[in-house]
């Protein structure tokens, strides 16, 4: 416990994936992070399993991805049952050529204690059984009264992220609250260690015969666990269906009376979609689960929450180091909401598919199960839960138009998409050239462009990155540049790319401008528009 009261430019409570994440982001970048958290251990059971391609790609730029992927279940394809019988199957990454799946499946006690491991590398200082039990919002700071074993002390931020969780005892102390949806229904969830040759897979039954009239999912994970999640019904006793003499015929009446199987773990939820009207307010700023909760079909609940620390790191590093204004800020805001309200949308036309609550409803929803078999049409409104994917800040205040038409896979505002490439000979991966600083990356530029590339190389924000077709970067290209090769002609077609054009992204990865031709007044004002200094 200190022994005097302290300043520190970020405190983040909560230890879980979405703080970590959000504290060795920053660590990266420079700046002196505090997590604090009232437990002293990872998370008990599966919890948020299945993270995305997205969430991946965050990852790896936190130099933790590739950890997740190796112990990970990677999967890209799911089946969907009605009755006894497969209607339809979908494959989330359908295209070749991208580092990494459309999902991976693994226990959040695994990803908490990779970055976890990721967060002591880096020096990060990390207070378990520190509980912040007040929080005073002043004009230039935070000051959070922190309960320790050994007593209290006074801890001063210049920002504060609660990351602390759906229930979130900061949103409380601050006297705001959620708003939103509850649904009225339980869902059993079983964590089974066995072994068993399903593929790696997502199976989802409606109406399935060893449970009739309701729900099931299954997922693998490592070490032959397999996570099954049952509904249950509002009427159901909570106390009682987790016992394990009522949880075993669930389970065994899904696997077969031959499979042998262990429980790892048993415990019930019920949910709720629901966001706080601001992510803001004064010093402090929420991320996750304790700024927006959303059902658990689609797995958009941690990955969203990853999605937010991306967004808000650079923004909080820029400021911090007096490169951008406060407004910058206030843009984590906007843009988060708006992703939020997109998930929220997802998941509460996922659950009521899933969980009709009218006659009507249900024989909606078994109708389009019975023609999803055949026809097409039918098979677009199934929904057993709209995995979760990006969102594109297409209307971002930071993003400057476009005067030119482009197609390709990205839009304005939205998320960088991957393609191999070669450095210096070698594979290489777009994705592993983004994130540092602001991107302007050029593809085959001419001689003309070379000398405002140089110009632009000197921005303090800016690393400008030349990309050449074929195999081989041509003899006359310019020194003092990062330089790759498109040898498969993916990432020029993934991003609709002429000789001379140029796109600038964010250090989140996100597109922010482009252009078939650019000229160097017109980049130096995308970026200070980026930077927030035009809003």
């Amino acid at each position: 416990m200190p022994s005097t009261t302290q300043q520190h430019p970020v405190v983040v409570v909560g230890a879980g994936p979405v703080g970590l994440s959000l504290a060795i982001d920053l660590a990266l970048r420079g700046q002196a992070v505090v997590v604090v958290d009232e437990g002293n251990t990872f998370s008990v059971g599966s919890r948020a399993i299945c993270f995305a391609k997205r969430t991946l790609d965050i990852w790896d730029r936190l130099d933790v991805g590739e950890r997740m992927v190796d112990k990970g279940v990677s999967w890209n394809v799911g089946k969907v049952f009605f009755r006894d019988e497969e209607v339809w199957n979908f494959n989330l990454l359908p295209e070749p050529l991208h580092r990494r799946p459309a999902f991976i499946n693994l226990q959040q006690y695994y990803c908490e204690g990779y970055l976890y491991e990721k967060a002591q590398a880096l020096g990060i200082d990390l207070r378990a059984k520190h509980k912040v039990i007040a929080v005073d919002n002043q004009r230039e700071y935070s000051a959070l009264t922190i309960e320790t074993p050994e007593g209290e002390y006074t801890l001063h931020a210049d920002w504060v992220v609660a990351c602390d969780g759906a229930r979130s005892p900061l949103r409380g102390m601050i006297g705001e609250s959620s708003q939103g949806r509850i649904f009225q229904d339980r869902f059993l969830i079983a964590d089974v260690r066995m072994k068993a040759h399903y593929p790696a897979e997502r199976w989802f039954w409606f109406d399935p015969p060893f449970h009739p009239n309701q729900s099931v999912l299954l997922h693998s994970q490592p070490d032959d666990v397999w996570r099954i999640d049952f509904q249950l019904g509002w009427d159901a006793d909570p106390i009682e269906e987790i016992k394990e003499e009522n949880v075993r015929p669930r389970v065994q009446a899904l696997l077969g009376k031959e499979v042998d199987f262990d429980f790892e773990w048993i415990s019930i939820y019920t949910f709720a979609c629901e966001r706080m009207d601001k992510f803001r307010f004064g010093r402090v700023l929420f991320a996750g689960d304790s700024a927006h909760r959303v059902s658990p079909f689609g797995a958009r609940g941690a990955n969203s929450g990853v999605q937010d620390t991306d967004n808000l790191a650079w923004k909080l590093d820029l400021h911090l180091r007096g490169l951008a204004p406060e407004s910058l800020i206030d843009t984590y805001c906007s843009e988060r909401r708006f992703a939020a309200d997109e998930n929220l949308r997802h998941s509460s036309r996922a659950t009521d598919f899933i969980t009709p609550k009218s006659d009507i409803s249900k024989l909606f929803r078994d109708t389009v199960l019975r023609l999803a078999k055949e026809h097409d049409f039918a098979r677009s409104m199934v929904n057993s839960g709209r995995l979760s994917t990006p969102s594109s800040y297409s209307e971002s205040p930071l993003n400057t138009p476009d005067v030119d038409a482009f197609a390709g896979a990205v839009c304005l505002g939205g998320v960088a998409v991957d393609a191999p490439l070669r450095h210096h000979s070698e594979p290489s991966w777009w994705l592993s050239h983004l994130g540092k600083s602001f991107t302007l990356a050029m593809f085959n530029p001419s001689d003309a462009q070379l000398p405002a590339l140089k110009e632009l190389q000197q921005q303090p924000l800016l690393e400008v990155v030349l990309i050449y077709p074929g195999q081989d970067i041509p003899t006359h290209a310019p020194s003092g540049f990062t330089m790759l090769t498109d040898h498969f002609g993916m990432w020029q077609q993934r991003y609709d790319a002429q000789s001379g054009a140029a796109f600038l992204f964010r250090p989140d990865q996100h597109l922010t401008a482009r252009w078939r031709q650019p000229k160097a007044d017109l980049v130096k004002a995308a970026l200070s528009r980026a930077c927030g200094h035009l809003i």
